[in-house]
């Protein structure tokens, strides 16, 4: 009996630990997507349509950017001391191949997640790493954003590897603020998700699922 609880006793601890190395940030349910804060981007003449799915896997969100370009937001505290690294599952099902994507007039992204500090009383302050799976550059390629230094995009899936099917990509958040911002952050503010076509004026169509931050 006592072995018995022994091992309950280690199964509980175990489980706890597990728990507390990962942190779920989104459950794309029909509820978490009524709530999540909606961006429409300054300029542009539509929102992204952004609808929920299941497949095997369990949730997923679509978008679908006609011309469009909007993002859903949650303010979440994540310890990047603790949890480190963001994990993504996603997927692109209509690219938008030809842009350039560092520049103002090609800087849209069929899937992005952005990962946001905040340095300053004003939204205009903060420090943000935008995610992206980009549809004409390689992964592991970064600059800073076309329309202010204190966002870099960083790629981190592309098209020309992996077009129309789910893959799961890992970054290191922590390391990443140090390498693009030179700033050693404790703690994140906030996520974003969006997919844009207002500069492009072109359509794409992608798939998230599974984002989550863990220890390794």
């Amino acid at each position: 009996m006592k072995l018995l609880f022994k091992f309950l006793f280690i199964l509980v601890i175990f489980v706890n630990i597990s728990i507390a190395d990962e942190v779920k940030v989104f459950d794309f349910t029909e509820t978490e997507l009524s709530e999540l804060q909606v961006r429409k981007v300054r300029g542009a003449d539509n929102k992204t349509l952004y609808t929920i799915g299941t497949n095997d896997n369990g949730n997923y969100l679509k978008s679908v950017a006609d011309n469009a370009a909007s993002g859903l937001g949650k303010e979440i505290k994540i310890d990047l001391d603790e949890t480190p690294f963001i994990n993504i599952t996603w997927k692109i099902e209509k690219d938008l191949s030809g842009i350039k994507e560092n520049t103002k007039k090609g800087h849209d992204f069929a899937a992005r997640v952005f990962v946001i500090k905040k340095t300053g009383a004003t939204p205009l302050s903060n420090r943000a790493i935008n995610y992206v799976f980009s549809s004409n550059n390689e992964v592991g390629l970064n600059w800073p954003s076309p329309y202010t230094k204190k966002s870099i995009d960083n790629v981190l899936a592309s098209t020309k590897n992996n077009l129309n099917e789910w893959i799961t990509v890992k970054a290191n958040v922590k390391e990443d603020f140090v390498r693009f911002h030179e700033l050693d952050v404790n703690e994140l503010d906030g996520l974003a998700i969006m997919s844009d076509t207002d500069n492009s004026k072109m359509k794409s169509i992608a798939y998230f699922q599974n984002i989550y931050f863990s220890a390794q």
